[in-house]
């Protein structure tokens, strides 16, 4: 009888300690911001690119060891910190023209799956709000690899993703002589994370 009762007892308590053991591997990270770029480019009167930055921004990562599927990401980022490098377009942008950002302090980004897993290269998807309003992005993902310094275990990703920025109601849309935007429809984001495990 008590052989059974042990028996029994193993069955409930060995799939728990395999799922405690797992939890306990994922390590959580927060980004470098020196060696860090949250970015993007857009189209200019369909001629060139005009790129810009925030840097303002608060980025974390989870991820059992380097095991990709186990990731989650979020951020939550300034739309005030705004920096194109002319302070005239800067606050053109910061106005509601687009970003509104006195009363949409700041955009946030919070992932839901990984997908397409090959070597260190994947999707991710998640959700990014901007202006209240969310869409589901796909941001096509590497991974760059683990380090550490001065005992400090770091990893690294760059990520890229394209949303069309009227969906966010972005919504300023002068036209050239042409006919065409002054500022593209399409806006490149651009990710350049080294982040460091909290401890």
């Amino acid at each position: 009888m008590f052989k059974h009762v042990r028996f029994a007892l193993l069955a409930v308590i060995l799939p728990l300690a395999g799922f405690i053991t797992l939890g306990q591997l994922a390590t959580t990270y927060t980004a470098d911001k020196a060696h860090s770029e949250v970015g993007f480019k857009v189209r200019h009167l369909g001629i060139s690119n005009v790129r810009g930055e925030f840097s303002d921004y608060d980025a974390n990562v989870s991820m059992d060891g380097e095991d990709l599927s186990t990731l989650q990401a979020e951020a939550t980022i300034k739309t005030t910190s705004i920096n194109t490098g002319n302070e005239r377009r800067d606050n053109h942008l910061r106005s509601d023209d687009f970003f509104n950002a006195e009363q949409f302090p700041a955009m946030t980004f919070k992932s839901k799956a990984v997908r397409n897993i090959s070597g260190s290269t994947f999707e991710l998807v998640g959700d990014l709000t901007i202006r209240d309003v969310t869409k589901e992005v796909v941001f096509e993902a590497e991974y760059l690899g683990a380090g550490k310094m001065m005992e400090t275990a770091k990893v690294g990703f760059e990520a890229e993703t394209v949303i069309n920025r009227f969906d966010f109601n972005l919504k300023w849309d002068n036209l050239t002589e042409a006919g065409g935007f002054v500022v593209g429809e399409e806006v490149t984001i651009e990710l350049a994370l080294e982040l460091d495990a909290v401890k």
